[in-house]
C-alpha cells in the first residue's frame, strides 16, 4: 500500500512510513524550551550566563532538529527498529519500564520543592534504575542518595539557589 500512512514490514509489524507528526512533536517541543527560556534572564551579574540560555539555545537546537527531521522524512527516509545491545529491533517496547521511567521525569516536578534536591534525587535514580531492570532496592537508595547529596552541596558552593536541604525537616 505505497499510498497508506503505514506500510506494512515483512515481519508483520506496521511502521509509520513517514512520521512528520515526530518532526512536530519535537519542533513543538522546541518551541516550549524557547517560549520558557526566553521568561528567564539570559544573563546573570555575577555569571554572564543566566538561567534562561541554556534552556534558549536547547529549545533553539531543538526546532532546528525538528526541521532536518521534517526534511528527512519529506525525502523518505525510512525509520525502521533497529537491533540494541540488548534487544532486537523486533521486540515491542516495555510499558512498564517506559511508565516508570517517565514517573522518574515527574518526580522532581512534584517533590523537589517540598522534600529537597537529595530525596527527590534518590527517588528518580531508584525509578530509572528500576526501569533499567535493577532490582537492588538498597544498593539504588543508597547511590541515589549520595548522588543528590553530592549535587545539592556541589550547587550550592557554585552559589546556585537549589532550597533548603531537606524543606520538610526544616533542615
Amino acid at each position: 500500500m505505497p499510498n497508506s500512512p503505514h506500510a506494512q514490514r515483512e515481519d508483520g509489524v506496521r511502521a509509520a512510513s513517514r512520521p512528520f507528526w515526530l518532526a512536530g512533536a519535537v519542533i513543538a517541543i522546541g518551541g516550549l524550551c524557547l517560549y520558557g527560556g526566553l521568561q528567564l534572564p539570559q544573563a546573570s551579574r555575577y555569571a554572564a550566563v543566566g538561567p534562561g540560555l541554556f534552556v534558549t539555545v536547547s529549545g533553539s537546537a531543538l526546532i532546528i532538529l525538528g526541521i532536518m527531521l521534517g526534511v528527512q522524512i519529506a525525502r523518505g527516509e525510512q525509520f525502521e527498529p533497529q537491533d540494541a545491545e540488548d534487544a532486537t529491533g523486533t521486540e515491542r517496547a516495555d510499558p512498564k519500564a517506559l511508565l516508570l521511567a517517565l514517573a522518574a521525569a515527574c518526580v522532581p516536578i512534584f517533590t523537589i520543592r517540598y522534600l529537597g534536591l537529595p530525596i527527590t534525587a534518590t527517588l528518580s535514580f531508584v525509578l530509572v534504575a528500576r526501569a533499567f531492570g535493577s532490582r537492588r532496592l538498597v544498593l539504588d537508595v543508597v547511590s541515589g542518595a549520595l548522588l543528590g547529596i553530592l549535587a545539592w552541596f556541589l550547587f550550592t558552593r557554585l552559589g546556585l539557589q537549589l532550597g533548603s536541604f531537606l524543606p520538610i525537616a526544616g533542615l
